[in-house]
């Protein structure tokens, strides 16, 4: 599943462009639209250090592709975009590790969506203190993660590598076809 560009857009929103490196609200270098040196995409910040908006569009670009790619194996239950993207933004903010270990993906596992998304705004605190702007963002990826979407993944039921009944009757109609 690839995220989506309200996904990007609520990450640049609430991370901001900054081209010159500077020190978040915990002390890490960070540059561009909160990439730090821990993302691993190519770029360890230094003071003094600057990049260009397109610089720094690339590295969230490569940094949301790694946290999705990190994070979806832990997600085993069907997901539309609209709740995966919520998921990627805040694994972005506060890493694939914690995120894995999140009651939000605890009870989306375990099917309870509407538990899943009030867990999202529990992660409100940096340096021990709850920010403002964690609260917002936090409020704006629950927004996200309830805004419905087509489901993009398959259904429980359905078996991968292996073809769902909708596939199977597309083939054999196809096969009729091709005879006639």
């Amino acid at each position: 599943m690839t995220v989506n560009r309200a996904t990007l857009d609520l990450i640049k929103r609430f991370e901001g462009f900054r081209a010159e490196a500077y020190r978040d609200a915990v002390g890490v270098l960070t540059i561009g639209y909160g990439t730090t040196g821990r993302a691993g995409v190519g770029i360890d910040p230094k003071p003094g250090m600057k990049i260009s908006e397109a610089q720094a569009t690339e590295f969230l670009r490569r940094g949301v592709e790694k946290f999705a790619a990190d994070i979806r194996p832990a997600i085993t239950a069907p997901i539309n975009e609209n709740e995966f993207g919520a998921f990627v933004s805040l694994a972005y903010n506060i890493g694939p590790t914690a995120f894995k270990r999140s009651s939000a993906l605890r009870h989306f596992n375990a099917g309870n969506k509407a538990k899943a998304a009030d867990s999202i705004l529990l992660w409100k605190k940096a340096g021990g203190k709850v920010l403002r702007g964690l609260v917002r963002r936090r409020e704006a990826e629950r927004e996200l993660f309830l805004t419905p979407a087509a489901p993009t993944a398959p259904p429980a039921t359905e078996i991968p590598g292996k073809p769902s009944l909708w596939a199977a009757i597309v083939a054999a109609i196809q096969s009729i076809f091709k005879r006639t």
